[in-house]
């Protein structure tokens, strides 16, 4: 009987640790690998990487008719998140463009982060991604000015215009401002652009995303 409980107190040692062991949203690639095995993932199509801004956007392929989209959002992912799961997040695929939104994140999970830190954060994975698809375009969405965090926005405006500098440099390379787009005639923020969270975004707010993404895409 004690020889039982003794195996019965391991496995559960050990099912509690290996469960601990697992990193945070590696649930969400797994339900992606899932997703890929389920139906292949197409060639030639315009991949999102990043966090809820993309995971929220559920519809996203009516916003684009006429493109083939694979969403692999997950949220609440920061940069780092993607440099993890960068095999699991470019392997399976054979894209003729990347679009990232994310960094966001990073910043809200650190108030004292470095806008410096976050813009090597996104190279990293750029780098990933160049050392896959050394050809084809990526591009990299600013991240948004959420009312929610506004006490976060110097280090993203910061970010945004290193990584934008940084894009132009690079080529098949592009970055996609969308702030302009959520600014009333005043240059302020539209909060009706978001939901009560104050974070994530309504439709109209896609839709003005999706106005200036267009002439960006593939």
């Amino acid at each position: 009987m004690k020889k039982i409980f003794s195996a019965f107190l391991l496995l559960s040692f050990a099912l509690f640790f290996s469960q601990e062991t697992k990193p945070m949203f590696w649930q969400d690639i797994q339900n992606f690998k899932k997703l890929d095995q389920e139906q292949v993932p197409p060639k030639d199509a315009i991949l999102l990487e990043g966090s809820s801004s993309f995971t929220k956007w559920t519809d996203v392929a009516s916003y684009f008719p006429d493109k083939t989209i694979i969403n692999r959002g997950f949220g609440g992912s920061r940069l780092t998140d993607l440099n993890d799961f960068a095999n699991d997040l470019l392997d399976p695929y054979q894209p003729k463009q990347i679009i990232i939104y994310c960094g966001e994140n990073d910043f809200a999970d650190n108030h004292q982060l470095k806008a410096n830190e976050v813009v090597k954060r996104y190279k990293t994975f750029y780098k990933k991604i160049r050392e896959k698809f050394p050809n084809i375009q990526v591009d990299y969405i600013s991240m948004k000015y959420s009312p929610s965090r506004k006490e976060l926005w110097p280090q993203m405006k910061e970010a945004n215009k290193k990584i934008a500098a940084f894009m132009k440099k690079e080529p098949n390379a592009a970055f996609i401002d969308i702030t302009k787009v959520m600014e009333d005639a005043n240059g302020n923020v539209r909060k009706d652009l978001f939901v009560e969270d104050m974070l994530h975004m309504t439709p109209e707010g896609y839709k003005l995303w999706t106005k200036v993404m267009k002439p960006y895409m593939k």
